[in-house]
């Protein structure tokens, strides 16, 4: 079975901190440069800065947030995100999202997890399988909240967000 994949991957120690910025959804859709190398792969230009829109992304605006899926298939997406120590942090929530600006198909987030905090920094991985389809972009949406559901700009120091579709689904 074949697999098309990429790997995204930002640092903080490389690239200086992401401002987390809330979306209507109350989540962030996490940036990721425009890079080869250093667990970043995308030979199928999955993560490709002309796709959606007119003029072409720049690394952090919203679109460098997105997975153009290569292929229609079955696709395994998984994430890593490790926030700094924050005591404010009741929950913690990532989700992966279909199409998270509306450019294509329309918002449909999936897979959503949510977590207590431990002591010290938060440390998170997470993994969902679903089709995927070329015209619908993929992304990372991340929240922390404290009482009364208030979102709480916690620092990110690493993120990372895979996608590997399979291509070759077998039908009866």
């Amino acid at each position: 079975m074949s697999l098309a994949i990429c790997s995204l991957k930002w640092e903080a120690a490389r690239t200086g901190a992401q401002k987390i910025t809330y979306d209507s959804d109350g989540y962030h859709l996490v940036r990721f440069p425009y890079v080869t190398g250093d667990e970043q792969y995308d030979r199928w230009n999955m993560h490709d800065p002309a796709k959606g829109g007119t003029a072409a992304s720049k690394f952090p605006d919203p679109r460098s947030g997105l997975i153009w899926p290569s292929h229609d298939g079955w696709g395994v997406l998984s994430a890593l995100v490790f926030w700094e120590a924050d005591a404010a942090g009741l929950e913690y929530r990532a989700r992966f999202v279909r199409d998270p600006l509306d450019l294509t198909t329309k918002y449909n987030s999936t897979a959503t997890t949510d977590c207590a905090p431990t002591r010290g920094g938060q440390y998170r991985s997470y993994m969902w399988q679903m089709f995927v389809h070329p015209g619908t972009p993929l992304g990372l949406k991340v929240s922390v909240r404290g009482a009364g559901d208030k979102k709480i700009p916690t620092p990110m120091m690493l993120a990372e967000f895979k996608l590997a579709i399979h291509t070759d689904v077998k039908v009866p």
